[in-house]
């Protein structure tokens, strides 16, 4: 039912795409062309989240998944030739150094690398393993001469530029490796299922909007763009898998709660249902330090029901990792929750 093939290209076109929060326009893009490519109808809302509706009438149910990465953005231009950068979104600067990197100025894109401060052990020695990994010790070393502050202004660069963070994905045996994994894997599954909806192959027994929102690593992804028919929103988004976690690369997992709090009992019993009627490999995790679009909606003031399913992810907002298996997985249960009646 899930063309994987289809899945896997989608998201490497996907992970490829620059799209840190704030500046989506590109992934938006790509996104809607596929889903014209589908027969479907794209729509935005005022913020800018594309939509589709799906089915004969006014939608019941939603389904999220989160088209925006991390990011940076520049905020000083230094005296010696190099930028200053802080975080959008939440992630380590451990992750950070290192990182091959676009800078989206007013005219140009220039590429550039992110390094610390104290970077060539020829000339600090023992202290380039001793500075602190924190953002304030970082800095873009662009690909130009660049001597100093002028000459960054003469290049077109400001404070406020974007900064965009290569992917680099890999596959392995099956597993992708990749950054921004969170949530274009979960944006790549659910195109997936749209595909296989508009084949025949999934029979929608209720209308639904399938969204992709474009700041939910700010909080503020599911916030808006419901059809006030909408009774239930269930998002897309990744499993961690750590110690102390149940999550796993084989399966999808059903969260039982996230920091907000539990989810609605009955939309997440009608996942494991499906899960255990399917034959699907589930799980069931909860997360501590974690919320998703549904936390975002029922903060926003939507009355809603809200869950949340998610494929497989280690080294969340850093060197990310899932697997074919787990996305399969979460495929095949979005596609028998829309092949479902609403539960009582």
């Amino acid at each position: 039912m899930i063309d994987q093939d289809y899945l896997l290209d989608r998201l490497l076109k996907l992970v490829n795409t620059p799209s840190p929060v704030g500046m989506t326009g590109r992934a938006v893009a790509l996104v809607d062309g596929w889903l014209r490519e589908l027969g479907y109808e794209p729509r935005y809302t005022r913020r800018g989240v594309l939509f589709v509706e799906v089915g004969e009438g006014a939608p019941r149910r939603a389904l999220a998944a989160h088209l925006d990465t991390l990011g940076a953005m520049v905020t000083e231009l230094k005296p010696n030739g190099r930028l200053a950068l802080r975080n959008t979104g939440t992630w380590a600067a451990r992750f950070a150094e290192g990182a091959r990197v676009t800078v989206f100025s007013d005219q140009r894109e220039h590429r550039g690398t992110i390094l610390p401060l104290k970077a060539s052990g020829h000339r600090f020695n023992t202290e380039v393993d001793t500075q602190a990994a924190d953002w304030d010790n970082l800095e873009i070393r662009v690909d130009a001469m660049l001597a100093d502050r002028p000459a960054l202004v003469a290049a077109g660069f400001n404070v406020g530029d974007m900064v965009a963070v290569d992917a680099q994905p890999e596959v392995v045996d099956g597993f992708i490796v990749s950054r921004h994994l969170d949530d274009k894997a979960g944006c790549a599954t659910l195109l997936a299922v749209l595909k296989a909806v508009a084949e025949g192959a999934i029979k929608v027994a209720v209308p639904f909007q399938a969204m992709f929102t474009i700041a939910e690593e700010i909080g503020i992804g599911g916030t808006h763009g419901f059809d006030p028919q909408v009774e239930e929103l269930l998002a897309i988004d990744n499993a961690v898998t750590a110690p102390n976690q149940a999550s796993r690369d084989d399966a999808v997992t059903i969260a039982m709660r996230d920091r907000q709090g539990p989810f609605d009992a009955r939309m997440t019993r009608q996942m494991l249902e499906i899960c255990a009627r399917k034959g699907i490999t589930h799980v069931r995790d909860t997360f501590r330090h974690y919320r998703s679009d549904s936390a975002a909606a029922v903060e926003a003031g939507w009355d809603i029901r809200v869950g949340l399913i998610c494929f497989s992810l280690d080294s969340s907002h850093g060197w990310e990792r899932t697997h074919m298996a787990s996305l399969t997985a979460l495929g095949e249960t979005l596609a028998g929750y829309l092949e479902l009646p609403m539960a009582d």
